[in-house]
């Protein structure tokens, strides 16, 4: 661990959140990529994977610039995980063990049965792989098949078009533009391009993402 992820306390879930199956990062494994939940300890292996400017160009946060400060990036996301409102997770390359990425649910909504998938980045060095068609249907199939979501729905910067066209990739439907929805860590405002799947869609993208998938192979 670097110095500062091993001074920082352990976070407890917050009394008042109740256990749910919706706040916990199970395991997820796959052929291209393998997910894990998200912890301090993997503060230096993730800022090394993702220490490039491509992946941090749309993220509303500032680009870490050291161990340390992606220590407190994922402290800040356990935080919010204890608060019932992020369930965050480590993507690791299958074959090489290596940390290529995180993504979250952030949040998930328990009551309204729905998800939404964010926090997403993956090491340049995996882009236009199956990693992120991948880790999607992943998250995906946990949402619709086990937690029983009826929706799952993503946001992103409306200058992010690679992002918007990977989403629609997905099979995810574009739902709609709020307006200065978010401060880029610049201080520009940036308008959230919105994008949601329903249960009754999910069979269908499903068989989809499996046939993009096995090009992979």
């Amino acid at each position: 661990m670097t110095s500062l992820a091993s001074a920082l306390e352990p976070i407890a879930r917050h009394p008042l959140v109740p256990p749910s199956p919706w706040l916990e990062a199970v395991p997820l494994a796959g052929e291209h990529v393998a997910l894990e939940p998200l912890g301090l300890e993997h503060a230096a292996e993730l800022f090394a994977a993702l220490d490039h400017e491509d992946v941090w160009r749309y993220i509303p946060g500032a680009r870490p610039t050291n161990e340390d400060e992606m220590a407190a990036n994922i402290h800040g996301m356990l935080r919010l995980q204890a608060l019932g409102q992020r369930v965050p997770w480590l993507y690791r390359d299958p074959a090489s063990g290596a940390a290529i990425g995180t993504s979250s649910y952030c949040p998930p909504e328990e009551r309204q049965r729905s998800v939404h998938i964010g926090g997403t980045m993956t090491a340049r060095a995996y882009w236009r792989t199956g990693v992120n068609t991948e880790a999607k249907l992943l998250l995906m199939t946990h949402a619709f098949e086990t937690l029983g979501a009826v929706r799952v729905e993503w946001q992103t910067d409306h200058l992010n078009e690679r992002s918007q066209a990977a989403i629609a990739r997905l099979g995810a439907q574009r739902e709609g533009v709020l307006r200065k929805h978010k401060q880029r860590h610049d201080g520009t405002w940036r308008d959230s391009v919105f994008f949601g799947l329903l249960d009754t869609e999910w069979p269908t993208a499903k068989e989809r993402l499996l046939e993009r998938l096995a090009a992979h192979r």
